[in-house]
């Protein structure tokens, strides 16, 4: 091989390196996907709901194991002085110790509908456990969602300010072009740089607050320390028609909602639970049923026989049925009743609530998101009508026919249709994915 050649992949295997090298130590530019399932993972409110879900199958098992039948041992050592059972079965006046061995297992076969009423119950509880797991996942995602947006909102501002202050710069030439030409006054140099430096401000105090709305994003995370983090900007092209799908009438996204919103089913879940409860309570009044057999046995001290023979010559072996009648309990079973009762009301009135506040967040979120969307719309054409009024001032301005102060203001009044625009257009997005949130649509961008 020539050593042209091998020096040229030399050299190319070194610049792969470094381009590799340069990449991986680029911090991870994380989408708003990536943030929200992070957060989801290792969120703490997050873990303690999931382990409130835990906990409600904990519950369903025990329901459920219930029904099997238990089984208990027991061994016992007495000691006796004066009159006293003998094994024969007499009484006689000795001293003498006696051993006891037993084994026994009772099995519920009627427990007036007890049983089953508490698994449905305890299964209805994890449903609603459940669905609070995943309304919890769902806030955390908006609030997600919201912070990553305010990173969007101030890297645009940052690029905003940085182009006024560019443009700022590029004034400070062309003025010291007009003031050697004798065509505007010295001040008018020293008032340009004047607004170079307050517009070097303003780049700093943006990207201040760029770093502290990535801070706030990153501490939602819950990211390790000195874990570089920045976020994937995605492209915003036309935001109204990108978002127009999201804004639908209040009543549509309600219905959507009502089928849809874990905060409503786990409600509903709840309203039946209570029902059960009060089956529960209602079993108090029927009689219960329970089978019941085991096995035991007795040593006795004085007894000349051996330990292994009196272990099987005093053997008992027994089986047997318990039914029990309520009949009088001083009232506690209707006033558990009752107490069981008044919870369903209390259940079906929050369930009203819940229904009525997702009413009302949607209906508010619809406006919003209406407003927002004509509040970008007349900040797109004030920026439309500023950049021309700029444009007119800027060529004046470079001619020598207007002054700095009024070259000033109509780039000052361009940056605030600027930023303006920036702000709506952000709320807009969020007021949008609001509504997504309430007609179960993921939240992405």
């Amino acid at each position: 091989m020539p050593v042209k050649a091998i020096k040229r992949q030399i050299i190319m295997f070194f610049l792969m390196n470094l381009c590799t090298a340069h990449l991986s130590a680029q911090p991870k530019q994380w989408t708003l996907e990536d943030c929200i399932l992070h957060a989801v993972e290792h969120n703490i409110t997050i873990k303690k709901m999931n382990i409130q879900k835990n906990v409600a199958e904990v519950n369903l098992n025990t329901a459920q194991m219930s029904r099997l039948p238990d089984l208990s041992a027991g061994i016992g050592q007495t000691w006796n002085f004066g009159r006293t059972e003998v094994s024969n079965g007499l009484y006689e006046n000795v001293n003498q110790s006696s051993s006891s061995f037993s084994i026994g297992s009772s099995v519920p076969i009627f427990t007036g509908f007890r049983i089953p009423n508490e698994i449905e119950r305890t299964q209805l509880e994890l449903q609603a456990a459940t669905e609070n797991l995943e309304k919890a996942k769902e806030d955390l995602s908006l609030n997600i969602a919201s912070l990553f947006l305010q990173v969007m909102f101030n890297k645009e501002l940052v690029k905003i300010n940085k182009s006024q202050m560019e443009l700022s710069e590029s004034q400070v030439q062309r003025t010291e072009i007009l003031v050697d030409a004798g065509k505007v006054p010295s001040s008018q140099l020293y008032d340009i740089k004047a607004q170079v430096a307050n517009d070097k401000v303003s780049v700093i105090q943006a990207e201040n607050n760029l770093n502290l709305a990535l801070l706030d994003l990153r501490q939602s995370l819950e990211l390790e320390r000195n874990t570089e983090f920045d976020i994937f900007v995605p492209e915003t092209n036309d935001v109204v028609a990108e978002n127009m799908s999201s804004v639908q009438p209040v009543n549509v996204i309600f219905d959507n909602a009502l089928q849809l919103k874990p905060v409503v089913r786990a409600q509903q879940y709840m309203v039946e639970s209570a029902g059960k409860a009060l089956n529960i309570a209602q079993s108090g009044y029927y009689p219960t049923l329970s089978l019941r057999f085991g096995y035991n046995t007795n040593y006795f001290s004085k007894d000349i026989r051996p330990f292994s023979k009196q272990f099987k010559d005093n053997a008992q072996e027994y089986i047997g049925l318990d039914l029990s009648i309520p009949i009088f309990n001083r009232f506690s079973v209707r006033n558990q009743v009752r107490t069981a009762r008044f919870n369903i009301e209390n259940q079906q009135l929050t369930l009203e609530s819940v229904k009525k506040d997702l009413y009302k967040e949607i209906q508010t979120a619809c406006l919003n998101a209406i407003s927002s969307q004509e509040k970008y719309k007349a900040s797109q054409e004030a920026v439309a009508s500023n950049t021309e009024s700029f444009k007119y001032a800027q060529e004046r301005y470079e001619i020598g026919k207007s002054s700095v102060f009024e070259f000033n203001e109509a780039k000052n009044k361009l940056l605030r249709s600027q930023l303006e625009e920036a702000q709506a257009k952000y709320d807009y997005i969020f007021r949008a994915k609001i509504l997504d949130f309430y007609n179960g649509v993921p939240i992405k961008m």
